[in-house]
């Protein structure tokens, strides 16, 4: 089967590539869009930027596609899938969509459009479970964005630990957010995972706050180092 992965470069979707490669799909390309604005009910946003070195760490094509403005996501989404079905003969899309009923329908009635099947493997995952197994993979991620009451900020740009994993989990029983962050309390960056060629060491970066619970990673300057 010939897919796309929807790609942010997040856990989520570096997870829903590492599955499509893991059970023999063909994957033809990564699509990345990166929103200018700060808010898109779509698109990950934060270190999106970053996507095209994972791809490389990937040995995967990727269809980067910058400037996109808020609510023309899902048209821009659209035209982007025809292309690549017409060049590539493409069967379905990938997605690492856990919990959000609006990303789904709104990729799914696109898909449906296009004759193209929607395929969701982390749909309804347990929440700590999936975290944790994250971590027993050997996916190294960083979080780079937190906007919930709770997470503390001393967790942005380390790579997580399995106790870091179990402190999130707890915290977010604590203060009722969702420990896999699909609410948007938190974003992901992969840097490293067993199927990739290549590491991402990230060599400088700024911590900024942007209210009262929410900060964001900036980074500055970042290498590949091969493994």
């Amino acid at each position: 089967m010939r897919v796309v992965v929807l790609f942010s470069g997040g856990k989520d979707s570096v997870f829903a590539t590492h599955w499509a490669l893991s059970v023999g799909m063909d994957v033809v390309s990564l699509i990345t869009f990166k929103i200018e604005s700060n808010d898109s009910l779509v698109f990950h946003i934060p270190c999106v930027e970053l996507a095209p070195l994972q791809a490389k760490a990937l040995d995967l094509p990727i269809t980067y596609v910058p400037g996109i403005s808020q609510g023309e996501e899902l048209s821009r989404l659209k035209d982007c899938l025809m292309e690549l079905r017409k060049l590539h003969g493409i069967d379905a899309v990938v997605l690492g969509v856990l919990l959000s009923d609006y990303q789904r329908l709104a990729i799914n009635e696109i898909c449906s459009d296009l004759n193209l099947r929607v395929i969701t493997p982390l749909w309804r995952k347990s929440q700590d479970k999936y975290m944790l197994e994250l971590v027993d993979y050997g996916f190294k991620f960083i979080i780079t964005s937190i906007s919930v009451m709770g997470l503390p900020p001393d967790l942005l740009g380390k790579i997580l630990t399995k106790e870091d994993v179990l402190r999130i989990i707890e915290l977010a029983h604590k203060y009722k957010f969702n420990p896999a962050f699909e609410g948007g309390e938190a974003e992901t960056l992969v840097v490293d995972a067993p199927f990739f060629k290549y590491r991402i060491r990230i060599l400088d970066y700024d911590i900024v706050k942007e209210g009262l619970y929410s900060w964001s990673m900036v980074v500055k300057r970042v290498e590949l180092e091969r493994k």
